[in-house]
């Protein structure tokens, strides 16, 4: 789970700026809040993020898409680290963009931190919290590491060290060279921290494409459910050698690992998948079935349904694993409500809302303008941030519980749109568009 997030020189953040996961003092559904009772505290299971157009929310999501990519993906030794800092003040755009995580592992409270430019990691640090101390287990600066005292007593450990370059951190490079000691927050990044973007297209779409996976079951289930007209999807099975394609992209489809699937934009009316099982690559072109008045089923291509159709295919297979009760996993959905209609995905943050306890240990953080959202028999106080950028391109993030005098009645939504609690676009157009202006 996140604990905590700050970020510093990312973007439109130009200060540092901190989002905070751990429950305020608010009594308001607490029944559904996880309590983490070795360090006497308690973590939401869900954040939404409010703000004008170009006030940051995406920003925050970048943020962590950049960290995981950082953490999990393979830097060469001449790569640029592509960290994005402030770029509306000269003066920051030389200073290290800053990062910092706290994350509760398996009932452990991690702290991990880095500086990057784009040439090199200029300071990095794991930390362990205990219930009522903190173990430094290492700390990078001026391109020396401080380990632990009993860490330091590893020989390998400097030996990893030195292996690790400038613009790698030393987390990742440890992993790879199987030090076992950091794996934890590794394999968080890797495995437990999920980010859909607003484009993102069909994430484990080859088991929603297999009769026998539950989850197609329960995907087809729960779009007939959510008045999509769809009674199942399916795959059509095509030879590779039929869809033109270009060569790179031929080449590195020979590359795929087994049982990987990757998702190929093919045509506007057509989505096709492509998976290597037993050695061998199949492309199966994605198609939805609709009951007809006569029993039978109409076939659709799935590039045919509605743009709000294929986004609730997206976003299902999240819902459903963060409906499993053993489900650790941190789901960051970026623009939530894109082409979807409101109640739908109220709908959906209830039923996944309905299945947290204090026992739970998922979380959902969303970005969106839905103000049905914004309502305090769904959400707490502590539970909605709005991000506001002022005139120097400055992004702010603060929660509603930060206002005192935001009552648990009180109708957030129309304190919002009146600009009472900030966050919403200077809008400057007065009057109606002219002519002259096309």
């Amino acid at each position: 789970m996140i604990v905590k997030v700050a970020l510093e020189n990312w973007k439109s953040f130009r200060d540092r700026v901190e989002f905070s996961m751990v429950a305020s003092s608010e009594r308001q559904h607490g029944n559904r809040v996880p309590q983490v009772r070795k360090y006497r505290t308690r973590v939401l299971p869900i954040a939404a993020f409010y703000g004008g157009n170009a006030s940051g929310k995406s920003n925050f999501f970048q943020a962590l898409q950049f960290a995981k990519r950082l953490v999990v993906q393979r830097i060469d030794p001449d790569d640029v680290i592509p960290v994005v800092p402030f770029g509306q003040d000269a003066k920051w755009v030389e200073q290290p963009s800053r990062f910092r995580f706290e994350l509760l592992i398996d009932e452990t409270i991690y702290e991990f931190s880095f500086a990057v430019t784009q040439k090199e990691v200029v300071e990095e640090k794991l930390v362990v919290n205990g219930a009522r101390t903190e173990t430094v287990l290492y700390d990078r600066r001026n391109g020396k590491p401080n380990f632990d005292q009993i860490l330091a007593e590893d020989p390998r450990l400097q030996f990893v060290f030195e292996g690790t370059r400038e613009n790698q951190l030393f987390l990742s490079n440890s992993v790879s060279q199987k030090v076992v000691r950091f794996r934890p927050v590794y394999d968080w990044f890797r495995k437990n921290l999920v980010l859909i973007g607003p484009d993102s297209r069909f994430a484990g779409v080859a088991r929603l494409l297999d009769p026998e996976e539950r989850l197609s079951s329960a995907v087809a289930e729960k779009l007939w459910e959510l008045d999509t007209g769809i009674a199942r999807l399916g795959g059509e099975e095509i030879p590779l050698e039929a869809v033109p394609l270009l060569e790179k992209v031929r080449s590195d489809l020979e590359r795929l690992a087994e049982g990987k699937t990757v998702y190929l934009p093919y045509s506007p009316a057509e989505q096709l998948v492509v998976s290597r099982k037993a050695g061998k690559l199949t492309v199966q072109k994605v198609v939805a079935y609709h009951p007809k008045a006569d029993g039978g089923e109409a076939r659709f291509n799935l590039g045919q349904e509605s743009d709000g159709t294929q986004r609730v295919i997206d976003l299902l297979p999240a819902f459903l694993d963060l409906s499993d009760q053993d489900s650790k996993r941190v789901y960051v959905i970026d623009e939530v409500d894109r082409s979807l209609h409101t109640l739908l995905i109220r709908r959906l943050v209830e039923a996944y809302l309905a299945g947290c306890s204090t026992q739970s240990r998922r979380q959902l953080l969303l970005t969106t303008h839905d103000v049905l959202l914004m309502d305090q028999e769904l959400l707490r106080r502590d539970e909605m941030w709005v991000t506001e950028r002022d005139a120097g391109g400055v992004s702010k993030l603060f929660s509603f519980s930060d206002y005192k005098d935001v009552r648990y009645d009180k109708d957030i939504r129309k304190s919002y749109l009146q600009g009472r609690l900030g966050g919403i676009p200077r809008i400057l157009l007065q009057g109606a568009l002219s002519d002259s202006c096309l």
